[in-house]
């Protein structure tokens, strides 16, 4: 059986992030084919192109995952209508220099989650606009906006039941888009 690597991108540093948590959650559902690789994303310096010839080892480390993967789940949160500074920051090193972004190709996927009841949708659609201008084959369908409310997660961040059966198909679609993908 061919196996699949992930890199998870989650777009939240707090330590006890619902992002980081639905990442965890998503993958512990996810097809016995796919492994999922977070990714550090916390200790980037802040992109300036004078240092795209010498880039810091995190910048080093971050390139070096996403060539390594086979697709990309990206995880965020709703900052001021948009994605973080920080998920902002990460996708310009990987990208940079200018032709030599390591993102190209790699199929994705966005999802997110918020106290909100619009979820992260304005996050997620930012972030889509920037995938596709970077050749990132991000899925379509099925968008998913989730609010964080109680019930959601159980005590060990887990989904519960009612969660999971709303996010396994989500899960199962984002596999076979991966997969299709993958050459």
């Amino acid at each position: 059986m061919q196996r699949y690597t992930i890199a998870v991108v989650v777009g939240s540093l707090r330590k006890d992030s619902f992002n980081r948590q639905l990442a965890g959650a998503l993958a512990a559902i996810a097809p016995q084919d796919l492994s999922f690789t977070l990714v550090d994303i916390g200790d980037l310096p802040l992109y300036n192109q004078d240092d795209d010839n010498q880039p810091a080892p995190s910048v080093l480390r971050l390139k070096e995952a996403i060539k390594a993967a086979d697709g990309l789940l990206f995880v965020t949160p709703e900052y001021n209508r948009s994605i973080p500074g920080v998920l902002k920051n990460a996708i310009d090193h990987a990208s940079r220099p200018y032709g030599q972004s390591v993102w190209a190709g790699k199929p994705g996927a966005v999802v997110g989650i918020s106290i909100g009841p619009s979820g992260t949708a304005m996050a997620q659609q930012h972030l889509r606009n920037i995938l596709a201008y970077l050749d990132v084959p991000t899925m379509g369908q099925p968008e998913i906006f989730l609010q964080n409310k109680e019930g959601f997660f159980d005590g060990e961040g887990h989904f519960t039941p009612e969660s999971k059966a709303l996010l396994q198909g989500w899960m199962d679609r984002f596999a076979a888009w991966i997969k299709q993908h993958v050459k």
